[in-house]
């Protein structure tokens, strides 16, 4: 314990050479001006307070990641790099040129090992209806699982259901045809925003009208149903996975089901492989 000076008063517990006319409300050691902290109580000392800090835990969103603190960021900046992407592919040649031509999900091109395709497909657009449309979906439905999911969650869920998407397209389509769109991965997120709302007991009445009226689309003119319903397909189980994982073991669980997804992408890949260049 810090003893008085001879004038009364106490020695601060950090800076000795400072009189301390006050004590810190968790620990009641003695404090000067400079290491009064402001508590719920009164004041404490700089220690007590990273220590009640770290002992505080972090809201978590409904699927256990961290809040942001800038909702929506992530599904901005995917609006803006598939607009970018778009005005570039226009300036280059539109569907001639090398950007749209090399990125497009080509089945026979992911057979020969440009397993790229599956990704960067679901970043380049056919027209300016087609990019409109599946942007201004990403605007509705992006930052409300965004929020739900939290960043990484979002960001890797993204990718998964836009690969998924290419696999069924690799799988179900024209093997000499080209697919190109963020559909598939905006139909994963309907299908994850679906089973967030269900569980939420929300009214998703609206949902589902946009979802039939979309699947109604799908199989008229020349759309990827394919993608729509793979991107469909994967957002609707990772969304079931959490939306429903146990508390104490969602990371877990979370961190299963996406190896157990990519597992079955590289095998399905492989397999369509074989059977396209037997």
């Amino acid at each position: 314990m810090d003893e008085p000076r001879a004038d009364g008063a106490q020695r601060c517990y950090r800076h000795p050479d400072r009189e301390a006319y006050i004590s810190c409300q968790r620990c009641e050691r003695p404090i000067c001006p400079d290491d009064m902290r402001d508590a719920s109580v009164g004041f404490q000392c700089p220690e007590c307070v990273n220590k009640g800090a770290k002992a505080v835990r972090a809201p978590r969103t409904v699927a256990g990641g961290a809040v942001q603190t800038r909702e929506g960021i992530v599904s901005m900046t995917l609006i803006v790099v598939n607009v970018t992407l778009y005005v570039l592919q226009m300036a280059t040649g539109d569907l001639r040129s090398e950007l749209y031509q090399q990125g497009t999900m080509w089945p026979f091109g992911v057979a020969e090992g440009q397993y790229w395709r599956l990704l960067t497909s679901a970043f380049l657009h056919l027209s300016v209806l087609h990019i409109a449309f599946n942007m201004y979906a990403l605007y509705l439905f992006g930052p409300f699982v965004e929020r739900a999911l939290g960043t990484v969650r979002f960001i890797a869920a993204y990718v998964t259901t836009a690969v998924v998407s290419g696999v069924f397209v690799m799988w179900l389509s024209n093997p000499l045809g080209g697919t190109a769109g963020a559909s598939g991965a905006v139909f994963g997120l309907f299908g994850m925003a679906l089973v967030l709302l269900l569980k939420a007991r929300q009214d998703v009445r609206g949902l589902l009208v946009l979802l039939a009226i979309n699947g109604a689309i799908s199989f008229t003119g020349n759309i990827s149903w394919q993608g729509h319903l793979g991107g469909f397909v994967a957002g609707c189980l990772l969304g079931l996975v959490f939306a429903y994982a146990p508390r104490e073991r969602r990371t877990l669980v979370q961190v299963l089901a996406f190896t157990g997804t990519w597992v079955a992408v590289v095998v399905a890949v492989a397999l369509r492989t074989a059977s396209l260049t037997a």
